[in-house]
């Protein structure tokens, strides 16, 4: 799947922002397929010719696309991201901003308050990421099988019988 397509799909999940648009965040994806690789141990890298994202399979020596699984982390990711910008965007302006209501004349100009703003972005990027670390802890317990499972299930195992289990030795 390509970087682009990606991209595309967080733009249409964010409801398409006027402030955002797909080449910063296709940017972002380029620059932190590294982090997703650190994240769920994978060997993922961006190929130069067609800009898909593509893991080199040591077996098969052959580049295998990025999956279902994968790509919603990464896209959890860059929400995560998103949040945190968003946070620091209103934190800047809730310090230069502290008038929240004036009224004159019979009329009232209120203003949102930058502080609630903030605490409502802090809030979706704590829930993010809570859903971020969800989805690598699954992808890790489902993706990875054993290399190898050690022991020898057709000897029978020894019972020991003469144990006494009442502990009240009156």
């Amino acid at each position: 799947m390509k970087v682009v397509d990606i991209a595309q799909e967080i733009y249409m999940e964010l409801d398409e922002p006027s402030s955002l648009s797909i080449p910063p965040i296709a940017f972002w994806l380029r620059s932190n397929v590294g982090t997703l690789n650190n994240y769920i141990d994978t060997r993922f890298k961006i190929n130069d010719d067609s800009l898909e994202i593509e893991a080199f399979e040591h077996d098969s020596n052959v580049d295998v696309q990025i999956g279902r699984e994968e790509k919603s982390i990464f896209k959890k990711m860059y929400m995560v991201h998103y949040y945190a910008l968003k946070l620091r965007e209103t934190l800047g302006a809730a310090a230069s901003d502290p008038m929240i209501e004036v009224t004159s004349d019979g009329a009232t100009v209120r203003k949102i308050n930058k502080n609630e703003l903030s605490k409502t972005y802090a809030q979706a990027k704590r829930f993010e990421y809570e859903e971020l670390q969800t989805l690598i802890a699954g992808y890790k317990k489902f993706e990875f099988l054993p290399l190898q499972v050690a022991g020898d299930d057709t000897v029978g195992g020894s019972v020991y019988t003469n144990i006494t289990l009442n502990r009240a030795r009156r």
